[in-house]
């Protein structure tokens, strides 16, 4: 198939696109290169796609991009690429989600219109939930976002229901909880956690440890998105976890078990925008995608604390 992948050079669209290569897909990734965290990181991220001869890259925003050659004969599109990072998208920086979450979203469901219909699979978050008083959190909870992160999320997530009621585009959306592996972003906790215990750095941790996570493994997310695309159900939205409610505290004695090091801890204040829990009923995407989390949290954190030795 010819297959566009938007995002293409971030933590979980490489590992897609790597994905898709390696069965025999064409793929087009698309990239903006944004200074959310540095550049050469996504240049690392895409240097096996760039050797195959499968792959092309297109380099610019999508608000700026011409889609529609783009997306001329395309079968699939993986819309991954967005502005990341809850915390950082309150007061003028919104602009940036507004930008790249919502109005990118909407001009790249316009083009796969114009292109004819190519299924599009959407990256979401379980940040469009909140704080939610019922765990585990099922797709028709009532999404109350507790960061404009999670706000333009669930936006682009209505945009494209609207595309698929009103013009029957084939948009399917998936709520990412908590993604871990190696080329995490570098914000991310795990990340932080496990490059400062090979550095032997104190560790920044926000609130009291007591949240609970969903932890989802990269190549679980991989095979998850790709399902949606063959399977999943026009205009439904699936959640995407590991399947475990972790306490953070608890992740760090498992990363003191992993590394071998002990973590030196500083506490910090909550931060707005954070969810205190999360925990996924996979239901809907085990019965339509036929998905299972296959890489539990010990393991995963052995496989992302071998690649963060391997990093500068």
């Amino acid at each position: 198939m010819k297959v566009v992948v938007t995002g293409a050079a971030g933590f979980i669209g490489s590992h897609l696109t790597e994905s898709l290569l390696a069965d025999g897909h064409e793929v087009t990734g698309v990239d903006a290169f944004t200074d959310y965290y540095p550049r050469p990181t996504k240049e690392r991220n895409l240097e096996k796609s760039r050797s195959h001869g499968k792959f092309r890259l297109v380099e610019g925003r999508l608000q700026d991009l011409d889609l529609r050659p783009l997306l001329d004969g395309v079968d699939r599109v993986f819309h991954l690429a967005a502005q990341a990072g809850v915390r950082a998208s309150w007061g003028r920086e919104f602009a940036h989600y507004t930008d790249h979450n919502v109005l990118a979203t909407q001009r790249l469901l316009e083009a796969a219109r114009a292109a004819g219909g190519p299924r599009v699979v959407y990256a979401s978050s379980s940040s469009v939930y909140g704080d939610a008083p019922t765990l585990p959190l099922s797709e028709d909870a009532r999404c109350e976002p507790v960061s404009p992160y999670g706000v333009s999320k669930l936006a682009a997530e209505h945009l494209g229901v609207l595309y698929h009621r009103n013009f029957g585009l084939p948009v399917v959306s998936l709520r990412y909880f908590t993604v871990y592996g190696p080329r995490q972003r570098p914000d991310m906790a795990f990340h932080r956690f496990l490059k400062a215990a090979r550095d032997a750095e104190p560790i920044h941790l926000y609130g009291d440890g007591g949240q609970t996570r969903d932890f989802t493994f990269v190549s679980d997310i991989v095979a998850a998105t790709r399902a949606a695309a063959d399977s999943g159900r026009p205009g439904s939205v699936y959640n995407v976890g590991g399947g475990e409610r972790v306490v953070l505290s608890d992740v760090l004695r498992q990363i003191e078990g992993v590394t071998g090091r002990r973590l030196t801890i500083v506490r910090d204040e909550v931060q707005k925008g954070d969810m205190r829990d999360t925990f996924a009923d996979t239901t809907a995407a085990r019965r339509d995608l036929g998905f299972r989390s296959t890489v539990a949290l010990a393991q995963g954190l052995e496989r992302e604390w071998e690649w963060i030795r391997g990093q500068a």
